[in-house]
């Protein structure tokens, strides 16, 4: 099988550093881009506030022992379920659709690096020195974090 090859100057530092960071943050802003695309934010906004308030009557009726809020709950609760079932695949189709590009990539990157440093952090003790797993996890959740927010893809968020 043929893997491409990424130019030997991508393996210095700061070269590398750089390079892994501009590509977590593609490829979050990428998974951002399509989240934002391919959900229905409205709709999800909607079925998250319904489930919060089932979830909040639930607690009330069971704490006190309020029969007829008792059985309202009861009779709400399989279409509960449909509808945290639906937004689980809302949050779910994005990651499946990137799951296999993504691990190419990453196989390509741990080809090309191994467990080489990629990044060098000065710290309060000295200078971390990061592979290329803990440089692109922490760049993934920071870029990640910070372009979410910004597209309004934020897990959880109700608009």
């Amino acid at each position: 099988m043929f893997l491409p090859t990424l130019p030997e100057w991508l393996r210095i530092i700061p070269s590398s550093t750089l390079f892994i960071l501009l590509l977590s943050m593609s490829l979050s802003l990428l998974t951002a881009l399509a989240n934002r695309l391919l959900t229905n934010r409205e709709q999800l906004n909607s079925w998250r506030k319904e489930v919060a308030k089932w979830t909040e009557d639930s607690k009330k009726a069971r704490k006190s022992g309020d029969k007829k809020l008792l059985a309202k709950v009861k009779r709400k609760e399989k279409h509960i379920l449909s509808l945290q079932s639906k937004m689980m695949w809302q949050s779910m189709k994005v990651s499946l659709l990137f799951m296999i590009p993504f691990f190419l990539i990453w196989q390509l990157l741990i080809g090309f690096y191994g467990d080489a440093t990629v990044a060098k952090i000065p710290w309060i003790d000295g200078v971390w020195e990061l592979p290329l797993f803990y440089w692109y996890l922490l760049c993934s959740f920071a870029s990640g974090t910070l372009i979410m927010k910004a597209l309004g893809v934020t897990p959880g968020a109700t608009e």
